[in-house]
């Protein structure tokens, strides 16, 4: 499989669900602590190193896409692992009584060794649960 997704109900509005995963002081809490920077517009480039067992991962993050409140595509690569990259898209719908379901989708997984544990179907879709869980935690705890 290629393509992982992810969905969570979030009892808060389409407004601070972006604010959430769009602004790096909130996004250093529920994803990856050590983003050094991070804006919400296309071209926008960052990295960072993620250590996982024995293994080091630069990721390599540039935005996409953007439809403010809405969408927001990251390509997402490591490079030193593949030249290939995937993307990842965080889809804001609005939902009953003013909440909002979240979806993320992380395409081309394939695109990386499936012989490195983290790359597996299995794993990235535990990863991505684990991340919208922690977010929807971060979002009761704050708002």
């Amino acid at each position: 499989m290629d393509k992982v997704i992810v969905k969570e109900q979030m009892n808060k509005s389409t407004d601070v669900m972006w604010k959430l995963i769009t602004e790096l002081d909130h996004m250093k809490h529920w994803f990856f602590d050590n983003i050094p920077d991070f804006k919400p517009e296309v071209g926008f480039k960052t990295e960072f190193i993620v250590v996982s067992d024995s293994r080091t991962f630069l990721h390599s993050w540039e935005i996409v896409e953007v439809i403010k409140g809405k969408m927001i595509i990251y390509k997402w690569r490591y490079p030193e692992y593949s030249e290939k990259d995937s993307r990842v898209s965080f889809v804001l719908d609005k939902s009953f009584e003013g909440n909002t379901e979240l979806t993320i989708i992380a395409e081309g997984i394939s695109n990386f060794p499936s012989e490195i544990p983290e790359f597996t179907y299995e794993s990235c879709k535990a990863g991505w649960t684990y991340f919208i869980r922690r977010l929807k935690e971060y979002s009761q705890a704050i708002y």
